[in-house]
C-alpha cells in the first residue's frame, strides 16, 4: 500500500491532535516495514517526523484551516497516486478521489459551538461533507463514535473506535527526588493539585478556579497549589482575570505548555491530578496521570468515564461543591490516595500506542483493498526528503 498521512498540524499547533499522530506515526513505524508511507509535513518543518526506509516525507504548502486549503490540497495531491490518505485532524481533502481515512477526535465543535473561534468554526463547519467523503472514520472511544452516529447520522458499520494510549515516558518515578525537581524549577508549594490541556473554556477551567478557591475557603487545606499546564486558548484572558477576582494569585501557576520530560515529572510529583473538562472525545491527561500512578478526578460526562473505569473519582463539572470535595479527598485521605494510583497503573495498562496502530493498520487495509483490486494504475511520483 502506498498510504498519505496528514501531520501538517503538528507544525502548527503541538497540541492533542499533534500528540496522536505524531505517536501513531511513531507505533506504525515499529511495525510496518513493508507498506509505503507518505508523511506530508508543513514545508517549514524540514526534518522526517520518521527516519525509516519506507517513510518518506513530502512536503504540502496548502495551508491548514484556511479557505484555499482544500482546492490547493486536490491540486498537490494528484501527483502521489495515494491508495489511502488519513487525515488525523478531521477534516479530508473534499475534492480528490483519494480514499480517505479520517479521525474525528470529538465532537465539540457541535455541542459547544459558541466556544469556537471564526476561524475554527468555518473548519469545522465541513464535518458534514466530510463524513460523506470518508471511506472510514477512526474515533477515540465508543461514546464519540455513538455521538457521531446520532449527531451527523454516520453509518455505524463505517465508525472504528480505536482507543489513544498515553505517551511510554510516563511511568511512576521516584518520589522525593522528582519532587524537589519540579519545586526548584517552577517554584511550586510541596503539595499541588495538576491540571494539564489548553486554557479554554471547553476544559472548564474556569469552574476548576471557582471549585479551588471553595477548597481554599471552606476545607483550609493549608499551602496546596493549583498548577496549570497547557497553552493559551480561547477566552484565556478571562481565565486570568478570574483568578484575580477570586484572590489565588499566590496559589495558581500557570506554567504554559511544558516540554514532555519536565510533564512527566509534574504529573509525578503532584498530590493528584484534575481534568474537568464540559466534554472530550478521549482525555489523554487523565490516561498519562494514571499512568504515572497519580490519581486522578475526572468529570463524569462524555468519554471519561470510559478512559478512567473504576480508577478515578468522578465529578459533575457545574457542581463546585463536588470539585472541591473531591480535591480535598485526594489531599487528606491516604488509604483512597494509594487505592486509586494502584487501579490507575492496571488501567493505564490496558491501552497501548502498538495496539492502536496494529487496529489502525487493519483500517487501512480494508479501505485500500477496492483501490488495489481496480485495474493497473500509473506509476507514481517518489518523493524525496526535502520535497
Amino acid at each position: 500500500m502506498r498510504i498519505g498521512v496528514d501531520t501538517r498540524l503538528i507544525h502548527y499547533q503541538p497540541a492533542g491532535i499533534s500528540r496522536y499522530t505524531w505517536h501513531l506515526l511513531q507505533a506504525l513505524a515499529e511495525l510496518d516495514n513493508d507498506d509505503e508511507f507518505i508523511v506530508f509535513q508543513h514545508r517549514k518543518h524540514r526534518s522526517p517526523l520518521i527516519q525509516q526506509a519506507n517513510f518518506r516525507r513530502a512536503t504540502l504548502f496548502a495551508p491548514v484551516h484556511h479557505r484555499l486549503e482544500q482546492p490547493l490540497l486536490a491540486a498537490e495531491l494528484v501527483r502521489f497516486r495515494l491508495d489511502l490518505l488519513h487525515s488525523t485532524d478531521f477534516i479530508p481533502p473534499l475534492y480528490t478521489t483519494i480514499r480517505s481515512v479520517i479521525t474525528v477526535h470529538d465532537l465539540a465543535f457541535l455541542h459547544y459551538p459558541h466556544f469556537l473561534t471564526t476561524e475554527s468554526a468555518a473548519y469545522y463547519g465541513q464535518i458534514d461533507k466530510a463524513v460523506v467523503k470518508a471511506a472510514h472514520i477512526i474515533v477515540p472511544s465508543e461514546y464519540t463514535r455513538q455521538d457521531l452516529i446520532a449527531q451527523l447520522g454516520a453509518p455505524a458499520d463505517k465508525v472504528t473506535v480505536i482507543h489513544e494510549a498515553a505517551n511510554p515516558i510516563f511511568r511512576p518515578l521516584p518520589f522525593a527526588e522528582t519532587l524537589r525537581a519540579v519545586q526548584e524549577r517552577y517554584g511550586l508549594s510541596e503539595r499541588f493539585i495538576l491540571c494539564v490541556g489548553t486554557i479554554e473554556p471547553r476544559k472548564n477551567i474556569s469552574g476548576l478556579l471557582k471549585a479551588f478557591a471553595h477548597l481554599r475557603n471552606k476545607y483550609t487545606p493549608g499551602d496546596v497549589m493549583l498548577a496549570i499546564a497547557g497553552g493559551k486558548g480561547w477566552l484565556y484572558e478571562e481565565t486570568l482575570e478570574l483568578v484575580k477576582s477570586l484572590h489565588l494569585e499566590a496559589n495558581v501557576r500557570f506554567l504554559g505548555r511544558v516540554p514532555d520530560e519536565d510533564l512527566h515529572q509534574l504529573y509525578v510529583a503532584a498530590r493528584c491530578h484534575i481534568h474537568p473538562a464540559h466534554y472530550e472525545g478521549f482525555g489523554l491527561p487523565p490516561l498519562e496521570a494514571m499512568a504515572c500512578g497519580t490519581p486522578t478526578i475526572v468529570s463524569n460526562v462524555s468519554s471519561l468515564p470510559e478512559v478512567v473505569g473504576d480508577a478515578a473519582l468522578l465529578v459533575n463539572p457545574l457542581d463546585i461543591e463536588e470539585i472541591a470535595v473531591a480535591m480535598q479527598r485526594l489531599l487528606t485521605d491516604d488509604d483512597l490516595h494509594v487505592e486509586l494510583s494502584e487501579k490507575g497503573l492496571q488501567r493505564a495498562n490496558t491501552f497501548s500506542w502498538e495496539r492502536a496502530a496494529r487496529r489502525t493498520l487493519d483500517v487501512y487495509r480494508k479501505v485500500a483493498e477496492p483501490r488495489r483490486a481496480s485495474p493497473q494504475r500509473a506509476t507514481a511520483t517518489t518523493p524525496e526528503n526535502g520535497l
